[in-house]
């Protein structure tokens, strides 16, 4: 007699090996968008390297101000000093909750929507090229992935 393969037995099989990765996927997801976080504001404080260097985009605060006012040309010459600083804040705790995984459905949330602001920024500031070279498009999106991920392994929540 022939044993048959219980598909039941299989499908909870691979559920199983799918929420395997999908969990550690999500360490890799949150800790890669925390510390792109980080490194730009690194950048804009100088930490990578001067103005003009390789690979360095701003170099120093006054570089990033100038392209913050690029990016939001709605916003008066007089606001583009608190937008500059309220993104660096924001990019600073947000890169850290999601490397530590607190509170990472919330963080997660936000990094998605202030990258699509960003995003928007630099098709508005410097053309729609420039926001799909900088990947900005994919860590919204990948934020927003990870804000509905159905748990956390090694969250400081649990």
């Amino acid at each position: 007699m022939e044993l048959q393969s219980d598909g039941h037995q299989e499908t909870q099989a691979v559920g199983r090996q799918v929420r395997w990765w999908s969990g550690y996927a999500t360490v890799y997801l949150r800790i890669a968008l925390g510390a792109g976080f980080l490194s730009a504001v690194a950048d804009r404080f100088g930490l990578w390297g001067p103005p003009g260097g390789p690979r360095i985009a701003w170099g120093n605060f006054h570089n990033f101000l100038v392209y913050t006012g690029k990016l939001n040309p709605w916003f008066p010459n007089s606001w583009i000093l608190t937008v500059g600083w309220t993104a660096t804040i924001c990019e600073v705790v947000l890169g850290i909750a999601l490397i530590l995984d607190f509170r990472t459905r919330f963080a997660a949330l936000s990094s998605g929507l202030l990258t699509l602001a960003f995003a928007l920024g630099m098709v508005c500031g410097t053309g729609v090229k420039s926001s799909l070279d900088a990947s900005v498009f994919v860590v919204s999106a990948s934020s927003f992935l990870l804000a509905e991920a159905k748990f956390y392994p090694w969250s400081l929540d649990s």
